[in-house]
């Protein structure tokens, strides 16, 4: 827990920050001195150890990626002033996006070690969540929408949901019914986003259009004010060859 201190509320001086020459930290060398920013090669180290641990052995962040991972640390830490700088709302949740097999789901898996106890997301698969509708019904939209709270210090608070791989889980009948699942899991948690700031996340390899033609027009507007896209390059190799 420390260690996770250390990497996330440590951030240090321009001058003394070693980061990878990237587009992103080249952006970030543009501030002046007085300002604070992250120690990004610290993040890439831990980011690395832990994937180690989880992934095996071969686990490697790799140098391509750290644009999109510095995103999400700025997202994840709140760091306002790089959240402006890169377009990203502190209020919405992610919608991380890229080619099969780039490292979405390794990275929202990782990335939530990075956050406090109380601020840490579920992850749940769409195609699981397929299979609890057959099981279980409509109950599950509950579960993931109108009866997603947790109590913190005897407040109720909604619960932060990533959903993975949304696309997998298919239209899914339940004793005859069919329902477009996902549509409405998010169609309620946008209700409830309005209404209590509830945050969503999300990972899938579709492509914007591919995501109207499976869930509808009413599902894509309300996702663009719902999440904050982050895309892998199209030309994302799969890492899991």
């Amino acid at each position: 827990m420390e260690k996770i201190k250390t990497i996330t509320k440590n951030l240090v001086p321009q001058e003394t920050c070693m980061q990878p020459q990237t587009k992103t930290t080249q952006i970030l060398s543009e501030q002046d001195e007085t300002n604070k920013i992250i120690d990004f090669q610290e993040c890439v180290e831990f980011l690395n150890k832990k994937g180690r641990e989880i992934f095996g052995k071969s686990f490697l962040v790799h140098p391509e990626d750290y644009e999109v991972i510095f995103k999400i640390l700025v997202y994840t830490i709140k760091d306002e002033k790089n959240a402006r700088k890169h377009k990203i709302d502190l209020n919405k949740g992610i919608l991380l996006s890229g080619p099969i097999g780039c490292g979405k789901t390794s990275l929202m898996r990782l990335i939530n070690f990075v956050n406090p106890k109380n601020d840490k997301y579920m992850i749940k698969s769409c195609r699981e969540v397929g299979y609890e509708f057959i099981s279980q019904g409509y109950q599950v939209l509950h579960n993931y929408s109108y009866q997603s709270f947790k109590t913190v210090e005897n407040i109720k608070v909604p619960k932060v949901w990533c959903f993975d791989d949304l696309g997998t889980e298919n239209n899914l009948k339940y004793y005859g019914n069919e329902c477009n699942l996902m549509a409405e899991i998010l169609l309620s948690r946008y209700d409830l986003f309005v209404q209590k700031d509830m945050l969503t996340h999300l990972t899938t390899n579709l492509t914007a259009q591919e995501i109207e033609n499976l869930y509808g027009n009413r599902v894509r507007s309300r996702m663009r004010e719902m999440f904050n896209l982050i895309s892998f390059d199209a030309g994302s190799k799969d890492k899991r060859v």
